[in-house]
């Protein structure tokens, strides 16, 4: 058998074959670990972004309470109670209308107990 027999030319082929193929696997999993990596480098930007958005939400929470609490703390009658704690089920993409909808509960309550007037006290 020499090196040019039809066996010994399928075999060199077939081990071309396969060395290309590895070849090409390497080249995609190398392009594949790029792309999921640049992927997670972007969803921990997302999570680092939604995580300060809910710090800033939170800091405009209790502000908000303080000074409801600040209002209600002139009625004698009436306790101002535990602030509020986050609803697990709010939706972060609704944040800015959650937000402007404390603003007019905070205005009517404060309206609320500037007509009591002297009744308040």
């Amino acid at each position: 058998m020499s090196d040019g027999s039809p066996a010994a030319m399928r075999y060199k082929e077939i081990i071309g074959l396969a060395r290309r193929g590895a070849d090409e696997l390497r080249a995609w999993e190398r392009a594949r670990v790029e792309e999921l990596t640049a992927e997670i480098a972007a969803a921990a930007e997302r999570v680092t972004a939604a995580a300060e958005r809910e710090e800033a939400m939170t800091g405009r929470a209790n502000r908000w309470w303080r000074m409801a609490g600040d209002n209600v703390s002139r009625l004698s009658w009436l306790d101002v109670g535990t602030p509020p704690e986050p609803v697990a089920s709010a939706r972060g993409e609704w944040l800015d209308r959650y937000a402007e909808d404390v603003r007019p509960a905070y205005h009517e309550l404060t309206q609320a107990i500037l007509k009591l007037g002297w009744r308040a006290r």
